[in-house]
């Protein structure tokens, strides 16, 4: 294949790579609880931050034992068998000459089936669920001949426009029926926008084989059993012990490699199929050393057998600023743990497992005590405890419960609600809910974390109200106390630079961040043709001589979770309940005459949210007088009447009330027949 697609700027060599393939069998632990999981789990000989890099090629291909020979009136079956159809079948057949057909056994909904062009044999397509018009939801489906395999199933946090919504989660229409096509699911790693929908998602997929790290599978697995009880037992793992490690999901082989990011275990994925080579970090960052150079050479990456796609995570698309080291991190973290004079409050994520455990240490090596709060944090410190990823005496953790036992500058809290969320630790701390813990002016807050597109607002309330309670707040810009876990603008060049793929798709951000990584591939002789910008749902095919966009994309709406469940909840639903928390809820009571349509008494009113009724008692008779007349002027006995009655009182009286109020309450008619 021609891969001199960098426009003379950047060369790009054909490298092909014969190596032994290692099977990984799956790990038996269908009966074990977690932390008998925890006990027995394989760890790596060697933390991954020690792990030098190396040249990870793909396998020697055993294709040969799924390879079947071209023919015109030859269509892939489930279970890879072939069937000729006579020539009588030539002209209705030869529209689909050459493509992959799902067996009849395999679809369970023909209709959403035939939505979609069938896929062409020898070609790769990926289809991008979520995470591509937003900040999580971070979900990708690959598909070859008949195998599926799936990166990532995360959750996205809702907007303050989603009144009553817990998470969202992909859109996973397009897999029901091909369950039993889907070879394995890959986690990045463990942070909520990329394990966060599993539970939901693996049950309702079959419950899949899973692959990850130790930490991450582990993380999987509590979850599981958050959600559910003894769930989690129905999970069938691969763990990657070493990230040499390298396994087959059906025509998928797939290998790792090793990348920096914010949380422990998280690996960067490469899936080689007989269509090209595909290589995903999940999340990502640049540590570099003293001197400022990337401490982790990706050159070798360049040199997988072609062509590559490169779907690259574009977060930090539009930050052109340098990102503080993990050293000069470190370094303004112990010297605030150190000197503050009264107690430190610590806000970050409850992902952070790394920053807390090293908080933990130097507050230890200090003789301070540290108190944990936040459910998902404790959890997930326990964890890695258990896997020996933190290490601390017994006596440095104490409960929350339990810090007035000891001097207040020998405390450091470290809690969750950094990013301002109703109910997070921080968030009632600061508005005084909080049982164990009272802000004081002498107190030092520093909040450890960057934020989260689309929480501004909410964050700078959050820093607000701080700053009225207390004299010592510390955050991003302010001083270097946060790394984020996301390349930047320079970082992205490098990036491709390093491993100079044939195609390039820019990944799990929002689509104005996608088209300004694309950007940046073209200043540097990147052809505009070799990248794509994906919406959620759309469809990319790789081939080995092309690759293309197509125009069909597969559902990919949102799917919300709230605390009655799961639900495709549209946007009506959505809208009442912005209405309600906006401008409220009027019920009208109308009690009726059921031979003779009469109203029999006054029509009762009911507000919510909307008006107090004592201190508006004019308002409510001039509606209470506006709806006798509306119900004179009609006769509600028949159910079609009675239907339009409510529509009409609805939008009559919503019309008044907003005239009146400049509000538009939810308007609920209730019309009783005696």
């Amino acid at each position: 294949m021609n891969s001199n697609h960098y426009q003379n700027k950047v060369g790009v060599t054909n490298f092909t790579s014969n190596s032994s393939n290692q099977e990984i069998k799956k790990n038996n632990q269908s009966n074990l609880s977690l932390d008998d999981w925890l006990n027995n789990i394989d760890l790596p000989k060697k933390n991954m931050k020690n792990v030098k890099s190396t040249n990870i090629s793909p396998l020697k291909s055993k294709m040969e034992n799924k390879k079947k020979k071209s023919h015109s009136h030859v269509y892939y079956q489930s279970q890879h068998r072939l069937q000729s159809f006579s020539r009588n079948n030539n002209q209705n057949n030869q529209a689909n000459k050459n493509y992959y057909q799902p067996s009849p056994s395999s679809v369970n909904h023909q209709s959403l089936v035939n939505k979609f062009p069938l896929i062409k044999e020898n070609k790769l397509r990926i289809i991008p669920i979520g995470g591509y018009e937003e900040v999580g939801r971070n979900m990708t489906i690959f598909e070859y001949g008949d195998d599926i395999v799936i990166l990532d199933m995360g959750i996205q946090f809702p907007e303050e426009d989603m009144p009553g919504i817990d998470y969202i989660i992909p859109n996973v229409e397009y897999l029901r029926g091909k369950e039993k096509r889907i070879k394995g699911v890959i986690f990045s790693h463990g942070h909520l926008d990329h394990i966060g929908a599993a539970p939901i998602l693996l049950e309702k997929l079959g419950n899949p084989t899973i692959i990850g790290r130790p930490l991450t599978l582990a993380m999987i697995k509590h979850r599981q059993e958050d959600y559910k009880k003894d769930s989690s037992k129905k999970l069938k793992t691969i763990t990657i012990k070493d990230i040499k490690d390298k396994i087959r999901l059906g025509f998928f082989e797939v290998s790792f490699f090793q990348i920096d990011h914010s949380i422990m275990d998280a690996v960067g994925v490469i899936l080689k199929t007989p269509a090209g080579t595909v290589l995903h970090p999940g999340d990502w960052t640049l540590e570099k050393n003293s001197e400022g150079k990337p401490i982790i050479d990706y050159s070798f990456l360049s040199k997988l057998e072609r062509p590559t796609v490169l779907m690259l995570e574009s977060l930090g698309a539009i930050d052109a600023r340098n990102s503080a080291s993990s050293e000069e991190m470190k370094t303004n973290l112990t010297k605030i743990i150190a000197e503050a004079p009264g107690r430190i409050i610590i806000g970050t994520f409850s992902s952070q497992i790394e920053r807390i455990g090293w908080i933990i240490s130097v507050a230890e090596k200090l003789g301070k005590k540290v108190a944990l709060d936040g459910y998902s944090m404790k959890t997930n410190v326990e964890i890695a405890r258990k896997l020996g990823y933190i290490k601390y005496q017994k006596n440095t953790l104490i409960k929350v419960e339990e810090i007035d036992h000891y001097p207040y500058n020998k405390i450091v809290v470290v809690c969750t609600g950094s990013q301002g969320e109703g109910n997070a630790v921080l968030s009632r701390i600061i508005d005084g809910s909080h049982k164990n813990i009272k802000l004081k002016l002498e107190d030092t807050v520093v909040l450890s974390s960057s934020i989260i597109p689309g929480n501004e607002r909410t964050i700078q309330r959050l820093k607000d109200n701080l700053y009225r309670q207390c004299n010592n707040v510390i955050h991003g810009n302010i001083m270097d106390i946060h790394v984020s876990g996301h390349g930047n603008r320079e970082d992205i060049i490098y990036m491709l630079n390093q491993i100079r793929p044939d195609y390039f798709i820019p990944s799990y951000a929002n689509h104005y961040m996608l088209k300004e990584a694309a950007k940046l591939a073209v200043s540097i002789g990147f052809l505009p043709e070799r990248i794509f910008v994906p919406d959620n749902g759309s469809i990319i095919e790789i081939g080995r001589q092309e690759a293309k966009m197509l125009k069909a994309k597969v559902p990919a709406s949102y799917v919300f979770v709230d605390g009655l469940g799961i639900t495709d909840m549209n946007n009506v639903v959505l809208r009442d309940r912005q209405q309600l928390a906006e401008d409220g809820m009027l019920v009208i009571v109308a009690t009726i005459d059921s031979k003779t349509g009469d109203l029999i008494q006054n029509p009762d009113i009911i507000s919510r949210g909307f008006v107090y009724l004592k201190e508006n008692k004019k308002l409510i008779e001039m509606t209470r007088t506006k709806i006798k007349k509306l119900l004179k002027d009609e006769n509600p006995q028949t159910s079609l009447d009675e239907q339009l009655i409510k529509d009409k009182l609805r939008n009559e009286i919503g019309k008044f009330l907003f005239q009146k109020t400049e509000k538009r309450p939810m308007i609920l008619p209730v019309i009783i027949k005696v």
